[in-house]
């Protein structure tokens, strides 16, 4: 197949999950012989077109229009701060100028035709839908999550763009059925979803790649030493539960004093993070690394830890997690709501990997990860079940196979 996807983030660019995402399966999808030519977001200095693991990349080159947005801009995006118009200005730049020039067949140089259009969240969205109607060419939106869920009162500019996308996409792929069941509740057509869980390289995310002495000494490096090592990863808002996991810290300090917290991310709410660890007194026992790291230092993260925490309030699937259970680690996960983490971690039985807790109670988090602290044999069986349940059930390579089935239907029919 000759597929034409569309994705905000790809590599040299990530932003979160959806650009691990997009880097593992293309390649899979080339591996297996499918061409692919990637329209991804430029942030400036990035190269409109290269190749990148056997994938055609083209990043067109955004242009400043502020000048005249103000006479299409949508009413309700005119009520976001400078910073927000700009981005949604360039997100729709972004789009039409992938849209023009696949259409205009300025991609494919040897006549070559396109077999399917693929398009992943509301950010590549309406590249997705201008090529189809011009291109008459089966479309498929991926659904990594959706604004009504992230935040109900959301944008309805967005909302209206994603309700779009599935009301004209010949399929509808999302990332765990707890995310399916949220979209069927907003009205979404039940028939067109398929649900395909993410994966992780099991190969890559294995702690046995790492000697003791390697981990011990990065360990130190980041000031944990023999201390128990609480981890988490994630985008640093709201929604994502880091601030909750301070608070819970509180509590785990009374039954284990000498744990540490290690908190690896960007986002808004860095200032509040340092804030409350100020005012809670926890400096000596909460590391904060506001950055973004490469991913040989990642993996170095999760070999160190003996726990990882994620208590996110709204998660469709949670990469982060599958990488720690693949790294072999007991990992406590948020379970309200919109929840992937729930598919992910068996919380009880033989085939225990991890607990499932209230994102929203710090005490809930408190008592699970004092728990696995305090019982290392359990720890050990829950992170060789985790990896496992990996290999199992949540490779690229299997999240690879089912997508080729889905894009089959559409253009074997």
């Amino acid at each position: 197949m000759n597929i034409a996807f569309f994705v905000d983030e790809f590599p040299p660019f990530f932003r979160g999950g959806l650009g691990t995402y997009a880097t593992e399966i293309s390649r899979q999808l080339v591996s297996k012989g499918h061409s692919l030519s990637v329209f991804s977001r430029n942030r400036g200095n990035d190269p409109t077109s290269d190749t990148w693991s056997g994938v055609d990349v083209h990043r067109p080159r955004l242009m400043k229009f502020s000048d005249i947005f103000s006479i299409i801009n949508p009413d309700e995006v005119k009520t976001w701060d400078d910073n927000g118009q700009e981005f949604f200005a360039e997100t729709i730049l972004y789009n039409m100028l992938s849209a023009s020039k696949l259409v205009n067949n300025l991609v494919l140089k040897d006549n070559r035709h396109y077999d399917l259009l693929v398009s992943h969240d509301w950010l590549a969205a309406l590249a997705g839908i201008i090529a189809r109607r011009n291109l008459g060419i089966p479309f498929v939106f991926h659904f990594h999550s959706a604004e009504q869920g992230r935040n109900p009162a959301g944008s309805p500019t967005i909302k209206d763009i994603e309700r779009l996308s599935a009301t004209l996409a010949d399929r509808i792929v999302t990332v765990s059925y707890a995310m399916q069941d949220e979209l069927v509740s907003f009205g979404y057509p039940d028939h067109k979803i398929r649900v395909i869980h993410n994966g992780v390289d099991e190969k890559k995310y294995d702690a046995t790649r790492f000697s003791s002495r390697q981990v011990e000494a990065f360990r130190e490096k980041i000031g944990i030493g023999s201390s128990p090592m609480i981890f988490f990863i994630g985008r640093l808002t709201w929604v994502k539960g880091a601030d909750t996991l301070v608070l819970a810290m509180t509590h785990i300090l009374k039954e284990i004093p000498d744990a540490r917290l290690v908190i690896l991310g960007i986002g808004e709410m860095d200032q509040v993070l340092t804030r409350m660890v100020h005012d809670l007194h926890l400096e000596e026992n909460v590391i904060l690394h506001f950055r973004l790291v490469e991913e040989d230092e990642r993996l170095l993260y999760y070999a160190a830890s003996d726990v990882c925490v994620f208590p996110s309030k709204y998660e469709p699937f949670g990469i982060v997690c599958t990488e720690a259970m693949s790294m072999g680690k007991p990992v406590v996960v948020g379970a309200r709501g919109t929840s992937g983490f729930r598919e992910q971690v068996i919380p009880r039985g033989d085939g225990i990997c991890g607990y499932h807790i209230n994102p929203y109670d710090p005490l809930d988090i408190a008592e699970y990860v004092i728990d696995i602290l305090r019982r290392p044999d359990l720890a050990v069986m829950m992170g060789k079940n985790g990896r496992n349940r990996v290999k199992e059930q949540f490779t690229w390579e299997i999240a690879s196979e089912k997508t080729l089935e889905v894009y089959r239907e559409l253009v074997d029919s």
